[in-house]
């Protein structure tokens, strides 16, 4: 296993990140024993939850598996969503912040959170008052560090620039959906935080089990799946060659003799500003599959072959700007 620095911080975290979205829905407590048991096993110390996650079962099951074990972990959980019917019990504002943190301390069964995300984009909040509620969190001691999740380049980097005016905790990592068939975080987002310090911790690296191997080429969902369910992310969000992309992952998993979803995820964790990637499984058996990647060596034709294959169209104003590279390029090199 190896561990990466997040962001601007001290803490290093696991490559692979355990995502528990499912325990307590369709991981029943003894599948989620023997997950976490390989997950530390092999090296994670970093584990994902939510206080949404499963009605907040998620949150409770993973509370009462950490037992001694917490001090050696780094936890992370989010908050954003509906918690009740009230009208503020969903967003940033400091009351649902504090609210949410208090909550969530109870279920984790912990008295501090290593890594707090905002799970979503509040538009009605200032950044300031979410900022210093969660800066007040840190010196408390009930949280460690604070992040962002599903956050555009623009929202953060301002975010960042508050936090760097009045002093207060700035976000070291964004949760980010990304994998070879949604690469659109690679237009600004994956420039500006690798500007400004920010780790990425991905989510949905296997697009929601598209990259597995079980599908086929037209296929968006499967019985017996999340997808089935309405828990995947299919062609609403992935890119428009997805299927051609899915068949040039399934030759490349045969020509190197692994599982197209080691492929994938392998592919997520040599991108750069990549921290962490984020695995959900509901079995054992696919997190043992997704545990292959550690080990596996993707040569440089392999990846070249998958970036080709999905990479993203380039839109204005790059498109503009990168004819005028070549032009400049090219008149430099002809007056010379």
């Amino acid at each position: 296993m190896n561990y990466n620095r997040l962001g601007a911080s001290g803490l290093q975290v696991s490559e692979l990140c355990l995502g528990t979205m499912t325990f307590g829905q369709s991981t029943d407590h003894a599948e989620a024993t023997s997950i976490l048991d390989a997950a530390l096993a092999c090296g994670v110390n970093f584990l994902d939850t939510a206080n949404s996650y499963a009605d907040s079962r998620s949150e409770s099951m993973l509370g009462e598996l950490l037992g001694t074990r917490r001090q050696d972990l780094v936890v992370a959980t989010k908050f954003f969503n509906p918690m009740g019917p009230g009208i503020n019990d969903s967003g940033m504002s400091r009351r649902h912040i504090l609210q949410s943190v208090e909550a969530s301390l109870g279920r984790l069964r912990t008295d501090w959170i290593d890594l707090l995300y905002i799970h979503h984009v509040d538009e009605e909040t200032p950044l300031e008052e979410m900022l210093s509620a969660l800066d007040d969190l840190v010196w408390q001691g009930k949280v460690r560090y604070i992040a962002c999740s599903n956050y555009e380049a623009w929202r953060m980097t301002a975010a960042l620039g508050l936090s760097a005016r009045y002093g207060w905790q700035r976000f070291q990592a964004n949760q980010l959906q990304y994998s070879l068939v949604v690469r659109d975080i690679e237009e600004e987002l994956v420039p500006a935080c690798l500007a400004q310090d920010v780790g990425i911790v991905t989510w949905s690296p296997l697009a929601g089990g598209f990259l597995t191997g079980k599908y086929r080429a037209g296929q968006r969902s499967l019985e017996g799946t999340r997808s089935a369910d309405g828990w995947a992310f299919p062609s609403v969000y992935f890119a428009a060659e997805a299927d051609q992309i899915l068949e040039a992952l399934c030759d490349v998993a045969a020509l190197i003799g692994a599982t197209p979803a080691r492929v994938a995820l392998r592919w997520a964790m040599l991108q750069p500003a990549v921290a962490s990637c984020v695995v959900g499984c509901r079995t054992l058996g696919q997190f043992e599959d997704s545990v292959g990647s550690l080990d596996l060596d993707l040569d440089a034709e392999s990846q070249a072959r998958l970036d080709k294959i999905s990479r993203l169209r380039s839109r204005y104003p790059k498109s503009m700007e990168a004819g005028m590279r070549e032009r400049r390029a090219a008149a430099v090199g002809h007056g010379s």
